[in-house]
């Protein structure tokens, strides 16, 4: 069993991929939302208030495609990043006081509904960024799954004593492994340097083709062991790799397994 999850950002955020693509963040989840609906393939994707405030005509298509779930990302992706490093340094919380996260969430919620009728059950913040209070304010808000974090050995749903369940990721993520757009070697390097960045499969970044071996064979492994997958693919940062020519290899993969939404 195969939980496939993607995250989509809103064009204003201006991150490094969206900067390196010739169309839009939203335009590329169009294009492999349609290669998934022609695989039969499902997907739960989380997506940031925002995008749906700002870009909702070219959103629309995405939202309402018959495999896929909708999540909440945040509205704004913990922007303005200057309140959110002054909060962890002050309250030891990125995400920002209770309150305020509170707000963030149900700011969320509450678009989402408006825009397309579907009240959301499944969470996920930006950069995986799970702060203290996340867990009680999203069951104060009704949310039951939160998808945040690496965790290699990982099977499934984990219950929280505030009562959701964490679903951690277990296959290698794309976007922080993957050498793509303003992730040269060189930029990687620095990063490293600077951060000393590591997740639960280690450092290292890879090529296009590497990577996706290495999805594959995690899946089969998972596969023999009777393990469930949680895995992430961001649309954009397959479309700057490669266009989504390696994704055609998973997604070979996946439209001959279940596939679940969160």
């Amino acid at each position: 069993m195969i939980c496939l999850t993607g995250d989509i950002h809103h064009a204003t955020l201006n991150t490094g991929n969206q900067q390196h693509c010739d169309i839009s963040e939203i335009q590329v989840s169009q294009r492999y939302t349609k290669m998934l609906e022609e695989a039969g393939v499902k997907v739960t994707y989380f997506i940031s208030g925002r995008s749906f405030a700002e870009e909702w005509d070219d959103l629309a298509p995405v939202c309402e495609s018959d495999v896929v779930e909708l999540g909440g990302h945040t509205w704004s992706c913990f922007e303005p990043e200057l309140w959110h490093r002054v909060w962890n340094k002050l309250i030891d919380s990125y995400n920002g006081p209770k309150w305020y996260q509170k707000s963030d969430i149900q700011k969320t919620i509450d678009i989402i509904e408006q825009k397309t009728g579907t009240r959301i059950r499944s969470w996920r913040n930006h950069m995986y960024m799970h702060g203290k209070y996340t867990e009680r304010v999203l069951a104060e808000c009704g949310i039951p799954v939160c998808s945040d974090g690496v965790k290699k050995d990982s099977n499934g749903l984990e219950k929280h004593a505030d009562g959701i369940w964490n679903f951690p990721l277990n296959i290698i993520p794309d976007h922080e492994h993957l050498i793509h757009a303003e992730r040269t070697p060189e930029w990687i390097a620095e990063w490293q340097k600077r951060y000393n960045w590591s997740d639960d499969f280690g450092p290292d970044s890879y090529y296009v083709d590497e990577w996706t071996d290495m999805v594959l064979d995690q899946l089969k492994d998972h596969e023999e062991r009777g393990v469930i997958s949680n895995m992430i693919i961001h649309p954009i940062t397959l479309y700057l790799c490669d266009r989504l020519k390696n994704f055609e290899r998973i997604l070979a993969y996946l439209e001959s397994r279940e596939t679940v939404w969160m």
